[in-house]
């Protein structure tokens, strides 16, 4: 099959009208890139604030879940809550309640840093 009424290189896109393709001017990218950079530093900016939060809600989590229901079980389970061990409490419900808590912390929280960047719905 010839291929010639297609001028353009392999990876080009064809215009379709010949070399009559004009650039956009240099004023509109300039004004693109000033408003790119703006919107990276704060796209950054949440991201950091989001994964900061994140880490540090996994953190009080693990410390919960397994620091308090197995590392330091044998130091609770001298403390009593409704009649039962502390650290048995946090191995069988108190780690959940607390990941819990943690939901809807994260997600109060994640309204407040929204708003700050102006990312609400």
């Amino acid at each position: 099959m010839d291929d010639t009424g297609n001028s353009a290189e392999p990876g080009e896109f064809d215009h379709g009208g010949g070399d009559s393709y004009e650039a956009p001017s240099s004023d509109v990218s300039e004004q693109s890139a000033a408003e790119g950079s703006e919107t990276s530093a704060a796209e950054g900016a949440y991201w950091r604030e989001n994964v900061r939060l994140l880490f540090t809600l996994m953190a009080i989590w693990f410390a919960c879940s397994f620091g308090a229901g197995i590392l330091f079980r044998g130091f609770l389970d001298q403390f009593m809550l409704g009649g039962y061990p502390l650290g048995f409490w946090f191995a069988q419900q108190g780690s959940i309640y607390i990941f819990i808590v943690l939901i809807f912390f994260y997600v109060v929280r994640m309204k407040q840093i929204e708003r700050k960047y102006d990312l609400d719905d």
